[in-house]
């Protein structure tokens, strides 16, 4: 799943693109660690804020964790 699929309040997309693109862009298991725990902090703040719906938090939960997986793969 793509970040662009998911429906994103205004200026919040930009950022949720650059925390993918650090998650599926990491040279080292540490460096998709940090990525990963930073994009995991970024939803769980969006959410607890209520800038987005618990559904769309999931959404992208599945988007980073389906990245950190399959790059994860990829580092092995």
């Amino acid at each position: 799943m793509s970040i662009a699929q998911i429906s994103l309040p205004k200026g919040v997309g930009p950022h949720a693109e650059k925390l993918f693109d650090a998650i599926t862009q990491a040279s080292t298991a540490g460096e998709l660690n940090r990525a990963g725990g930073k994009a995991e902090g970024f939803v769980l703040g969006l959410e607890s804020t209520k800038a987005i719906k618990s559904q769309v938090a999931e959404l992208l939960y599945v988007a980073y964790d389906d990245a950190a997986s399959q790059r994860a793969n990829e580092l092995v």
